[in-house]
């Protein structure tokens, strides 16, 4: 792999730690703004919704900018809001950072994504995203964790500083080893690729990433509240368990891209129906401390794994669209990422039963096995090639 890839993973990296830092920022930035949990918590939401309306719009502004140019822009600007938002003192102000910190996190990963995969062959497509989206992965795996004891030991401001300080080694090395053209896009057509991303093979790519991410999503964001509510563990143990999260993470996106294509190989279709398996397991043994590290793990790995590879299918299926198939994908992933937490929030309400938020994840994922069963009979019926298998 290029050594340019783990430099665009390095700033992947510090996005994720700030996309999910915040669960763990929540009481410190409520009570130093003076504001309610719930108005805190709404941070995350902001960044969620910034990064589904960002991705599009930011690629198609950009895809005809050199890619240096692009990718140097949109991280200099993660920086410079990160700044203010550690030094400001009105909630309204860290809002709005937040909101623009998502959509430059978004074009700059839309745009990262194109690049990863123009600097190798194709049948390395789903490796290069991998390397690119294990920034993502090793973030759960030690940024959080990480930000989280930063922000109990000086303060959640210094969580902030400590990612725009991350940002900068991948700011330089992104200004000195960035492709500085724009990699023919001057003839890109943004109305052409708005077609492509409509059709209906790129469409169902796109639904299948949503609802294995909204499943990935609606139990991770439970997680330390089964764990302390369910499992009755030590508030200590909740970053051990967030981790082992991760590590699971880590493993499945590895082990995704060295294997998978992007296809719907028997691999994949195996894990996609073991998913809601894995679920369930974990809604039904939760009570018990070391089943659930256990499935947590294996969970993540799964999750990741798929998710990571259903990214790749996306920009396979939209190959025509390089400009625009990242975004696009990234969109799939944080719509994905926004709705499942919000279903397991009412769910959990409603219930009174956090185990609900598993059973939201495990009805997701087999939703995902019987969008799997249709994309695959219409496939069938169009032809393969057209489908996109």
């Amino acid at each position: 792999m290029p050594v340019f890839l783990y430099v665009l993973a390095l700033a992947v990296f510090a996005q994720g730690t700030s996309e999910f830092m915040l669960s763990g920022l929540v009481p410190g930035i409520a009570r130093d703004l003076s504001v309610s949990v719930g108005a805190a918590a709404s941070l995350t939401s902001a960044y969620a919704i910034g990064m589904i309306v960002g991705a599009p719009v930011m690629a198609a502004l950009s895809a005809r900018w050199p890619r240096r140019r692009a990718l140097a822009g949109f991280l200099a600007a993660f920086v410079v809001v990160h700044v203010i938002g550690a030094v400001t003192t009105d909630f309204a102000v860290l809002f709005g950072t937040r909101i623009v910190a998502a959509i430059v996190n978004a074009g700059f990963l839309a745009v990262a994504m194109s690049v990863a995969t123009a600097l190798v062959p194709a049948s390395q497509h789903a490796r290069a995203t991998a390397v690119l989206l294990s920034g993502v992965t090793l973030s759960c795996v030690a940024g959080v964790p990480a930000g989280a004891l930063l922000g109990e030991w000086s303060g959640w401001r210094s969580a902030f500083w400590a990612v725009a300080a991350l940002c900068l080694p991948a700011l330089t090395l992104v200004f000195r080893q960035a492709p500085a053209d724009a990699a023919g896009r001057e003839e890109v057509s943004i109305r052409r690729e708005a077609r492509v991303v409509a059709s209906r093979p790129v469409q169902w790519a796109m639904v299948l990433a949503a609802v294995v991410n909204g499943a990935t999503f609606a139990t991770f964001a439970y997680l330390a509240v089964i764990a302390t509510d369910i499992t009755h563990l030590p508030d200590a143990a909740v970053p051990a368990l967030l981790a082992a999260f991760g590590v699971g993470a880590f493993v499945g996106v590895t082990t995704a891209g060295r294997r998978a294509n992007g296809g719907f190989g028997r691999g994949l279709l195996l894990a996609v129906c073991a998913l809601p398996v894995g679920w369930a397991v974990l809604a039904a043994t939760s009570p018990y401390a070391a089943p659930l590290f256990i499935v947590t793990v294996l969970q993540g790995g799964l999750s990741f794994g798929i998710g990571s590879t259903l990214v790749t299918r996306v920009m396979r299926t939209a190959s025509q669209a390089p400009s625009l198939g990242g975004s696009f994908a990234t969109v799939a992933l944080n719509a994905g990422a926004f709705l499942g937490p919000l279903v397991a929030g009412l769910v959990t309400e409603t219930t009174g039963d956090y185990r609900g938020a598993v059973w939201v994840s495990a009805a997701l994922a087999a939703t995902a096995v019987g969008a799997v069963a249709a994309s695959r009979a219409w496939g069938a019926r169009v032809g393969v090639e057209e489908a996109g298998y």
